[in-house]
């Protein structure tokens, strides 16, 4: 294994530092979609959650506040997704540059190593 502290390395680690950092702040999470309906064209609360459940659709009506929570709590879930790729990629450009590598007559690419 090769161990090098080149300023890519350095770059690359305080990236994914950052990035779990960032991973720790996250709040509630919840799969799924929330959103808001005229009242007129429902006639019910006009907030909904929706998600998938063994494949069927499952909506649930929401309070102003559960509305506002479940908001939030969506959005962190997919600002978690995103954040969880983003360290999958550092990781692999750390991983493929700082360990031993089978001898290739060419060099593995960006796409080949999913990091673009």
């Amino acid at each position: 294994m090769k161990k090098t502290s080149s300023p890519a390395r350095v770059r690359l680690e305080k990236r994914f530092a950052r990035l779990r950092q960032k991973l720790a702040r996250t709040g509630y999470i919840s799969r799924g979609s929330v959103l808001a309906r005229t009242v007129a064209t429902s006639g019910r609360s006009g907030r909904q959650w929706t998600r998938k459940v063994a494949g069927k659709t499952v909506s649930v009506s929401l309070s102003r506040e559960q509305f506002e929570a479940m908001k939030r709590a969506v959005a962190n879930a997919r600002e978690l997704w995103k954040t969880i790729a983003q360290m999958e990629k550092v990781s692999r450009q750390i991983l493929f540059q700082n360990t031993a590598d089978t001898h290739r007559r060419k060099p593995l690419g960006k796409k080949v190593l999913g990091t673009i």
